[in-house]
This record gives structure tokens, sequence and C-alpha cells, in this order.
């Protein structure tokens, strides 16, 4: 903890890094060795006092977390946060009401600016999708239905992956931000679209035929890590693909999360871990050792370590995707299919 948090609005004293750690899922640890080695830290630094994050470092921080969850070493991740912050922080014609708001640098310069405000209502979605746009409009109206259509709309159109990947995450993203920086203002909103969300998953979820000799797929969160949406994205992605998943939610004690693999004995388990303090390396380890079966035809899962809670060293006899596609697409393999 770096002390007590001040983030109301209006006090300018911004985050402290507990605060900024507990909202992204990022070790404190870590966010002071991307501060001293790239940079990526609060650019103010007051004498005796705790650090602080304002709205812009807070930005910065959120697209380094989006590029190394993408697969990018940190200081290449670093390297591209900060130049998109100077490109975005480039001299802009004013907008209709002669403040510094812009729109993006390839579009016209008042009627998008006005479109922008109106369509997010202070998001900051920069260029993403129209979707996300369109979500983020009916999340603040807190209008269910418009939400729950719009969700089903973009996973049937783009498939789990993608809708995952390039409209609800960025969206999540943007309300996010938009309650850190108001205060307790927007909570309902992001509790709001979390659900409907998960709710969409659940019902696009295909369950598969998967026949009696089917070597299921474990998903659960390590213990103490209550962060599921992620993991319920995965399950929803797996069942697109025809993937058998054995789905146990938030916080699976370990005592329980070793009974479920012994009494499945599935091809793979995957373990998410959003924060590193919930990242247990010796239980992925005591699952990747795990076998079964007859003497000389003895099995053992491989064992996926999701999530930004598994930081760098990767933990001996696991795998380490990085991102959704890159998940499924590792299960797959581990599969066969």
């Amino acid at each position: 903890m770096d002390g007590t948090d001040d983030s109301r609005p209006g006090t300018g004293a911004g985050l402290t890094t507990g605060a900024v750690a507990r909202r992204f899922g990022v070790a404190p640890t870590t966010l002071r060795s991307w501060d001293q080695r790239y940079g990526i830290g609060p650019a103010a630094h007051e004498g005796g006092k705790h650090r602080r994050w304002t709205a812009a470092d807070l930005a910065l921080l959120e697209r380094m977390c989006a590029l190394t969850n993408a697969g990018l070493p940190p200081a290449e991740a670093a390297r591209v946060a900060r130049a998109e912050t100077r490109t975005a922080l480039e001299p802009k014609a004013p907008g209709v009401d002669g403040g510094p708001s812009a729109p993006a640098p390839d579009g016209p310069a008042a009627p998008r600016s006005t479109a922008r405000r109106r369509a997010g209502s202070g998001l900051q979605l920069g260029d993403a999708r129209v979707e996300c746009k369109g979500l983020a409009r009916a999340a603040l109206r807190l209008d269910s239905h418009a939400v729950d259509r719009l969700l089903e709309a973009v996973i049937a159109e783009h498939g789990i992956v993608a809708a995952w990947t390039e409209v609800v995450v960025p969206t999540l993203r943007a309300v996010g931000r938009k309650w850190e920086s108001s205060g307790e203002k927007y909570v309902e909103v992001e509790h709001l679209l979390s659900w409907h969300v998960s709710s969409a998953l659940h019902r696009r979820r295909a369950v598969p035929d998967e026949g009696p000799t089917a070597d299921p797929v474990v998903l659960a969160c390590v213990p103490g890590e209550t962060h599921t949406l992620p993991l319920e994205a995965l399950a929803a992605a797996l069942g697109e693909r025809g993937l058998p998943v054995r789905m146990f939610g938030a916080a699976l004690p370990a005592e329980a999360l070793i009974e479920a693999v012994r009494r499945t004995g599935p091809s793979a388990v995957a373990l998410w871990a959003q924060s590193r303090t919930t990242a247990s390396r010796p239980l992925a380890q005591h699952v990747a050792h795990m076998t079964w079966g007859v003497r000389g035809a003895r099995r053992q899962p491989a064992v996926l370590t999701v999530g930004p809670g598994w930081t760098a060293p990767l933990v001996p006899g696991t795998l380490h995707p990085l991102g959704l596609r890159e998940a499924v697409d590792t299960v797959a393999s581990v599969l066969g299919r």
C-alpha cells in the first residue's frame, strides 16, 4: 500500500500506486519497475509525499497493459505507448467549445469532436471500433436492452474472440477510466456492463457433444482470485470451437482444484490470475506434475497460466499464452483440434 487513496474528483491529487495496482490488476512492484525502467509512472514527483498518478499517467499505463497483454515485450510496449501518447498530445484544432478536446488525427475537426462527446459522454475511446461507442452509450444510459442487443450482434457477427478483444475490453477499460476519474459516480455503469457481458458469454457458449472419451479443459481462478470475466470469455471461446470445458469460476481452493483435476483427467488446465499477489506458482507447478492412468500409459495435463498476474519468469512446466486468441489456439493445439 502506498498510503491513503485520494481519488475524489476535483482534488487534483490523483491516485496512489496502490490504488492504481488494484484498478489494473498489476502488482505495485511491477508498476515501480516499469517506472524505473521505462518511464511508465507518475509524471509528478513531490519530495516527501506519496507519488500520485494523474489521468494522463493512467491512460499511458492502460495502453502499456494492453500492449503487454497482446504479447509485446515490456520495453517495446513502453516505447509504443509513449509514442502514441506524444502523437495524441500534438496540437490540434480546438473543438466547437473552444477547449482542448479534438477529434482523431484523421478526422474532420468540429463535427467529429461534437459527435464523439455525445456518443461516448466523455469516455476516452480514441479510435475504437464504432461498436465500442454504441456499447458505451447504452451502458452509460443503463439501457440493459440495448447493451444486450449490441453484445449479441457483435458476438454473432465477429465471434467471441474478436468481440471480446476489439469491443468488450476497450469499452470496459473506458468505463473503468471514467469511474476512476469521477469518484464513485460510474460504478453502476461498470457493474451493469460486466454483468451483461457475462450473461452474453454464457448465452453464446456452445455445449459440444463430447463423447465418452473426451478429455475436458479445466478452467479455474487461482485461490483468492475473484476476477472471472476473462476466464468466462475463454470458456465461451473454447465452446465456440467445440472444445469440452469444465468451468470452476472464482477463487477455487487449492485442494478443490487438485481434486477436480484428479476426477476429470483433463487434457489442459487454465489457471487465471489477475494479480501477481494471487498467482500461485507452487500450485501451478503441482498441477503440471500431476499424473493419472495405468502404468506405462500415464498422462498429465498441459497447464496454462493465463492473465496478467503471471509475470516473468514463467512457471516451469507451464504454457503462458498472451491474450484470448492465443489461449484458444494453445488449447486447440493441445487437444489436436
